[in-house]
């Protein structure tokens, strides 16, 4: 059986409606709901991912339990190249508007001398422009748990406009290739949890809004 473990982050932007001074605010006290209006992709099928919020609501984690892409004798043509795109409606208190400022991700790579793996995301709110895709790369011999993070500056932070509820689209993706390889090896990478534990962490910026 594979080793599996898991995920953790990934950075995000929105558009300014309120201020143009960088400062940030406290989370708000109210509570965050954050709906999952689609889930596609070859990384995580129908009911292997969730999400969930912060008590403190200053983030919120994708965990998946299917994500892993694959090359090796025992793989199917396609297992090389695992994505996901979700689409998650975010209910923000009244008086409030978010970006997202880092994210975080983690999980277990197992990759034979000449292989190679990918982890990369792009991510956007509705009616903002997507950012260009940010992406680590891995060389074997590795295995061992990775982690990546993408970060974004205060001054570079696209805030949602306020007194909406827009979609965040969210898009990972994970390859592997054989590269130079001995063919009768099989190198892999995951974002999986098979126990809830890793998560994929989105971390919140937050800002009130101004009347």
């Amino acid at each position: 059986m594979l080793p599996i473990i898991a995920a953790a982050g990934i950075a995000v932007a929105a558009t300014v409606s309120p201020a143009s001074a960088p400062a940030l605010d406290p989370p708000p006290d109210d509570k965050i709901v954050i709906d999952v209006q689609t889930v596609n992709g070859s990384g995580c099928p129908r009911g292997s991912a969730a999400v969930a919020v912060a008590p403190d609501n200053t983030a919120f984690t994708v965990t998946y339990s299917e994500y892993l892409a694959q090359v090796g004798p025992e793989a199917a043509p396609t297992d090389f190249r695992k994505n996901c795109q979700l689409n998650l409606l975010v209910h923000v208190p009244h008086g409030f508007t978010y970006a997202i400022a880092q994210a975080d991700y983690r999980g277990f790579a197992h990759l034979a001398r000449g292989a190679n793996g990918l982890q990369q995301a792009s991510y956007y709110i509705q009616g903002t422009s997507p950012t260009s895709r940010i992406g680590h790369s891995f060389d074997g011999p590795y295995s061992d748990n990775w982690q990546t993070t993408d970060r974004k500056e205060i001054s570079e932070l696209v805030f949602a406009p306020c007194g909406e509820d827009r979609s965040l689209n969210v898009n990972t993706e994970l390859r592997v290739s054989a590269g130079s390889s001995d063919s009768r090896s099989t190198s892999f990478m995951t974002m999986d949890s098979t126990d809830g534990g890793v998560n994929t962490k989105y971390h919140f910026a937050w800002k009130k809004c101004t009347s």
